[in-house]
């Protein structure tokens, strides 16, 4: 038998165990986002009460994220990484631990040397947001604050720069010349996200007439709507295509990423959701529209065991039939930041460059 503690890859299984030669546990269990249910599932004892042990299926994916839930004896609850697995990785509830199964490849350009942008701080009042908007702006190395230059502007965007290593790759792919001098407006969430980025009118509104132009201050841009493209991930990318559809005049590209585009008929499991509702008619309006007049560049991206890859098809296929230049990348993981970072290269750059020559 392996030593116990850690998980045991074969090409059908990952055998995980937790070692418990005292008996100080009433349970362990598993938590992941591959498959349904998330919080499971159990392991179970080992003969001998040695430990616990967790038979979990090799699906077809080249990374698993997950962490561990402990029941003591005394009925208390704790989450923890794997202790006998070093891997780690952050994301946006924090770290958990990683398998990276044979074949994977942490992209080139995540360890590839290049001269940093400038990032300073940014805050925006918004009366229709009822709120203030935060940000950074990262600019390329050598630029000045008067010069025109494309825009990339990312909901979420100190995440993806913490955690996908956004304006790494900005400075990476500048440095090789496969992207020209830019900016990107890296737009901090909302403290009501699920409210704010859930196609709210309000927002859209907000970032119209209010949060755009403030950015367009700060970052001049030529050309307008053509040199700006965005990235959005989750109910980001939902809002990114409910500010384009309701104004047109936003972005000139989009890069969105595992989209919530909410439907019944494809996601009954999300109906918990407050704005299921709300984000529900909204995708309906996107996938019964014949035509659409102002359609744009769009790249969409999603894991191959994403329940959000049924909705994000169907929005596709909507899109491509009112005239949009749309691109579709299924990739091997889940919804994650580490995910969303390894589609950048050359998808996110093939996209820019489409857009602003």
């Amino acid at each position: 038998m392996d030593q116990l503690g850690g998980p045991h890859v074969s090409e059908e299984t990952i055998r995980f165990t937790f070692p418990d030669p005292d008996r100080e546990l009433r349970g362990v269990r598993l938590h992941q986002d591959l498959v349904r249910p998330r919080n499971g599932p159990e392991f179970v004892l080992l003969p001998g009460d040695q430990g616990w042990v967790l038979h979990f299926p090799r699906l077809d994916v080249d990374r698993m994220e997950y962490k561990l839930e402990l029941t003591h004896a005394d009925g208390t609850g704790e989450w923890l990484c794997d202790p006998w697995n070093e891997k780690r990785v952050g994301g946006a509830f924090g770290d958990k631990s990683v398998i990276e199964f044979p074949g994977y490849e942490t992209p080139g350009w995540v360890t590839t040397q290049a001269p940093g942008g400038d990032i300073r701080e940014f805050e925006i009042k918004s009366r229709a947001a009822r709120a203030r908007v935060h940000g950074l702006l990262w600019s390329s190395p050598g630029t000045s604050p008067e010069d025109e230059l494309p825009l990339l502007i990312a909901h979420d965007g100190p995440e993806y720069a913490h955690l996908s290593g956004l304006t790494h790759l900005l400075d990476v792919a500048v440095a090789e010349g496969r992207l020209p001098a830019l900016r990107a407006a890296l737009l901090a969430p909302p403290a009501d996200r699920n409210e704010t980025y859930s196609a709210s009118a309000a927002y859209a509104r907000a970032f119209a007439h209010e949060v755009l132009p403030q950015i367009s201050e700060m970052a001049p841009t030529p050309h307008e709507r053509r040199m700006r493209a965005a990235i959005g991930a989750s109910l980001g990318a939902l809002s990114l295509l409910h500010v384009h559809r309701l104004y047109p005049a936003t972005f000139g590209a989009l890069y969105l990423q595992s989209g919530s585009f909410f439907r019944q008929r494809f996601d009954k499991q999300e109906s918990w959701f407050p704005r299921f509702r709300r984000i529900a008619r909204f995708a309906g309006q996107v996938l019964s529209a014949e035509e659409w007049p102002h359609p744009i560049p769009v790249t969409m991206t999603c894991g191959i065991v994403e329940e959000n890859l049924a909705n994000n098809h169907a929005t596709r296929e909507a899109l491509v039939r009112q005239g949009y230049d749309v691109s579709f990348v299924e990739h091997r993981d889940a919804h994650n930041y580490t995910s969303w970072r390894d589609t950048f290269d050359p998808h996110l750059v093939d996209l820019l460059v489409k857009a602003w020559g």
